[in-house]
């Protein structure tokens, strides 16, 4: 997703729940290493859960299972829509409540304002990087999620990789 990591999370699979444990946090009885991703079949679906005052809740399919490619590094992902929300935005219904606030026509209200005033970005420097957030909502971008794939594949807390 893209997330930080901040708050506490898990996956649903099969009945069983997985995630990794922290102090103070969840524990899980079932060892999340044991999950592999190619041991799902295709249309077989899990749930991700993130941040649970939330309420995020993402279903996963397996669309495809697709042969290796010797040039690719794996994970990866083939497709996406949208951008991530926001970390900390306040769930669903808050992060749709802030899509339908920054609309294209608030955004350009908003631009024309700093311009008025004088149009240097500097002084609004915070706001105009908000608001390149919401005119990117709808954008995907595959390499930059792949790169954070490839990141956590190698790195930390490695437990569903292909």
């Amino acid at each position: 997703m893209g997330w930080s990591d901040d708050h506490l999370y898990r996956f649903r699979i099969h009945g069983k729940q997985y995630g990794i444990a922290l102090m103070g946090g969840l524990s899980f009885s079932d060892d999340p290493k044991t999950v592999r991703l190619k041991d799902f079949r295709i249309n077989e679906c899990f749930r991700y859960e993130y941040d649970f005052t939330a309420g995020w809740q993402h279903q996963i399919r397996v669309e495809a299972i697709l042969a290796p490619e010797h040039h690719r590094r794996y994970p990866v992902c083939i497709d996406g829509r949208r951008s991530c929300p926001p970390e900390d935005c306040g769930g669903p219904w808050a992060f749709m409540a802030l899509r339908q606030r920054y609309s294209l026509g608030h955004i350009m209200m908003q631009l024309a304002d700093i311009i008025e005033d004088g149009g240097d970005i500097e002084n609004h420097y915070e706001e105009v990087y908000e608001l390149r957030y919401w005119l990117a909502v709808d954008h995907f971008d595959r390499k930059a999620a792949n790169r954070r794939l490839y990141d956590h594949a190698c790195g930390k807390d490695v437990f569903m990789c292909v």
